[in-house]
């Protein structure tokens, strides 16, 4: 089986190396314009975006073949219905991480998988508790330029971990790959865990 990130990530890259497994990166433009407001739904339909027009390049390539397994994921910051992506500015930054201090926040990660003519799509949210942040610490951090491509502008595994007081459900869906969630979509589509599929 060949397996296929359909994404640039580096911390998804990682986890996935982290787990043992051997995956080529492949990734393609997709279309990521949505008036979907509900930050599962918009990560769920972004994450199967990014898998489909990953095949439709294979495809395109002639390296399309049924035993190819496309792993594509989306991840956003939602606090009190706003939906947070990536800074486009250390202003924009500054604003997002005024927004988190002090108060908890969703982080939700939508995960596709396909596999032949099959394909799993799904969601997973953690809630991640930020402490008080003074705007110097603010300014500090957002300087450090670790906020820039980082949805919510923090990264929970870098700096920023000095600032969060505690999390609700899978870590590793906050660095930007949610594994329990991927590993229990393998098992329904592939009756095979992260473990074993990294064995193969």
């Amino acid at each position: 089986m060949r397996i296929v990130l359909a994404s640039k990530s580096p911390r998804r890259r990682e986890i996935l190396s982290m787990l043992g497994l051997k995956f080529d990166i492949v990734s393609a433009d997709a279309d990521e314009s949505s008036k979907i407001t509900d930050p599962a739904q918009l990560v769920r339909e972004l994450s199967l975006r990014k898998a489909c027009a990953t095949k439709a390049l294979l495809q395109q390539q002639g390296e399309w073949n049924d035993d190819t397994l496309i792993i594509a994921s989306d991840t956003v910051v939602a606090v009190d219905g706003t939906i947070l992506g990536k800074p486009r500015d250390e202003a924009d930054a500054a604003r997002m991480l005024a927004l988190l201090s002090g108060r908890t926040h969703q982080v939700i990660s939508g995960v596709s998988l396909l596999y032949g003519t099959q394909e799993r799509a799904d969601f997973d949210a953690t809630s991640v508790h930020f402490c008080d942040m003074t705007q110097d610490e603010i300014t500090q951090y957002v300087s450090s330029g670790e906020p820039m491509d980082k949805a919510g502008a923090y990264a929970v595994q870098g700096l920023a971990s000095v600032y969060i007081k505690g999390l609700e459900g899978d870590y590793f869906n906050v660095v930007g790959l949610p594994v329990h969630k991927l590993n229990t979509m393998l098992r329904e589509l592939l009756g095979v865990s992260l473990l074993a599929l990294g064995r193969e």
